[in-house]
């Protein structure tokens, strides 16, 4: 396994990380989920990935029951909740200092835990003060029950937003921010926030990098039975497979296995190997629904010195991407 520092922080983060999204409150039976945890644990895997609105909390539930029957040690384990969406009454969404503190506590009961190491924002809140969140976030890890606090899915302008007020205020700025990253949807990765990589030390736990399952080449011919899309709430992904967009994608796909097959490896693997080349990426959160598929997304870890500038350059043909010129961005 590689470690990489967390942005400019002291902590190390395992490249590759699990994620409970959907796979651990909706599709894995409990004794499943903890194959695929071990799995990983094995492997050298330190970071997982949660959040209050995954299953309505059902997947730290899981998560902290596994934890708890493997009796790893805590200090091993690198673990994040993300605050926003806690329940449906007007003071459990958002980020004020109510619902972040509440929820913060919520979190780590269902994990059974003192502190988790990462608290993102999950989005961001237009409604609350900045400082509010910073203060609350500030609190938290004053307090000892959280390490570092990030944001996910939040512009550039926003997080130097917080970054100044916390410099401002000799508050603590934001550490880490959790966007979806793959060779699909790479905008924001590798434009918008290049600026932030150098000014404040971001660092980056991404997610999908397989792009919901795209990559891998399952949704070729359409959305199979049984796959996360299909689910009951998350019928709103379908939106991601079926249309002329995710038809493209999917014929590019099909470009890219040949350059799979000449490395010797999955597309899964291509994929999460080909956002690892990325320095800016601390770590990309894998989801997995068999221990099996924890075991070969592990093995693309094998193919990143492999990507060489030529592979590279090919994918990008395939891709028909164009670079363009970085953004001219100031703090606010």
């Amino acid at each position: 396994m590689e470690y990489r520092y967390l942005g400019s922080s002291g902590l190390q983060v395992s490249s590759l990380s699990l994620g409970g999204w959907i796979t651990f409150s909706h599709q894995l039976e409990e004794e499943l989920a903890f194959e695929c945890m071990k799995v990983a644990y094995d492997a050298g895997v330190n970071f997982f990935d949660n959040s209050e609105s995954y299953g309505y909390g059902l997947s730290e539930k899981v998560m902290g029951k596994i934890i708890q029957k493997a009796g790893w040690k805590r200090s091993s384990l690198v673990m994040s909740t993300k605050v926003f969406w806690g329940g449906t009454g007007p003071n459990e969404i958002g980020l004020s200092r109510k619902h972040i503190l509440e929820g913060v506590e919520a979190a780590l009961a269902r994990l059974q835990m003192d502190y988790v190491d990462l608290v993102f924002c999950h989005r961001p809140d237009i409604h609350t003060p900045m400082e509010e969140t910073v203060r609350a976030m500030t609190y938290l890890i004053d307090s000892g029950k959280v390490f570092y606090w990030g944001t996910s899915e939040w512009s550039a302008q926003q997080i130097m937003e917080a970054y100044s007020v916390a410099r401002r205020e000799r508050l603590i700025p934001p550490q880490m921010e959790q966007p979806e990253y793959n060779l699909f949807h790479r905008d924001r990765v590798e434009r918008e926030y290049a600026p932030l990589y150098r000014k404040i030390g971001l660092g980056t736990t991404v997610w999908s990098p397989l792009a919901g399952g795209l990559i891998t080449g399952k949704y070729s011919q359409g959305v199979p039975k049984g796959s996360r899309s299909t689910l009951k709430d998350y019928e709103w992904l379908r939106d991601r497979f079926e249309g002329e967009e995710p038809r493209r994608r999917a014929e590019q796909v099909k470009q890219l296995q040949p350059i799979a097959d000449e490395l010797g490896c999955s597309m899964a693997q291509l994929g999460l190997a080909w956002c690892l080349k990325n320095p800016n990426v601390s770590t990309a959160i894998m989801g997995a629904s068999s221990p099996e598929q924890v075991a070969e997304n592990i093995e693309a870890l094998t193919v990143v010195d492999r990507l060489t500038e030529q592979i590279m350059q090919r994918i990008e043909v395939v891709l028909d991407n164009k670079p363009e010129p970085e953004p001219d961005f100031r703090e606010p």
